[in-house]
């Protein structure tokens, strides 16, 4: 198999003035305890420190945050690159906020064919689907919020967990626990981070 047999063949979605990409393997010499792969954007980034601080010495932590939505034909090349690099027990799959201006069409149609990607390649990893966080602004949120249904569908279509980062947001004060239209503060970011070490921890 081949990522070019699962990327968008075509796409109408513009690259951001910056593209990046963050990837790091944490105990990476160490091939017997069990491993989470976090797959996201800057949320990914900043929860990362403190998954990592919540799994010590229980399970091992690799990221790869990028600001690639699943449209760009070049996420898929490299995804693959990430998910041939170690033996993952769980994947944490997100995609969405720099998804917010892309056609919804072909969004739908990448995030399901990433999903299809990710279990074809690593069939043995338990794959759950973390939504995409709200954001201050209201109309931003509800296109996020619509993504996450998306994502939702999909999950029970496949019988996939999912990881809702959303709703215990979207509970919070903006002006509290918001550092800017998409980001946290450190407060917010952990309970994110005790999110996901729970639900890592509870399934393995």
């Amino acid at each position: 198999m081949n990522w070019k047999d699962y990327a968008p063949k075509t796409t109408s979605r513009l690259r951001e003035r910056t593209e990046w990409s963050i990837t790091y393997t944490f105990h990476s010499t160490d091939l017997t305890t069990p491993r989470v792969l976090l797959i996201g954007d800057s949320i990914c980034q900043a929860y990362k420190d403190y998954v990592i601080a919540q799994l010590e010495g229980k399970v091992n932590v690799s990221y790869w945050a990028s600001s690639k939505c699943v449209t760009d034909p070049d996420y898929f090349r490299e995804l693959e690159l990430i998910l041939d690099g170690y033996h993952y027990d769980i994947i944490s799959f997100n995609n969405g906020l720099h998804s917010l201006v892309s056609d919804r069409t072909e969004w739908d149609a990448a995030y399901a064919s990433a999903i299809s990607f990710i279990r074809a390649k690593l069939p043995e990893a338990k794959l759950c689907l973390t939504l995409s966080t709200p954001l201050k602004d209201a109309a931003m949120t509800a296109i996020c919020a619509s993504l996450n249904e998306t994502v939702i569908r999909l999950a029970k279509e496949q019988d996939l967990d999912v990881i809702d980062l959303f709703s215990a947001m979207d509970v919070l004060d903006r002006d509290t626990y918001w550092a800017d239209t998409y980001h946290f503060s450190p407060e917010a970011i952990i309970m994110q981070a005790e999110i996901l070490s729970r639900y890592v921890l509870d399934h393995l």
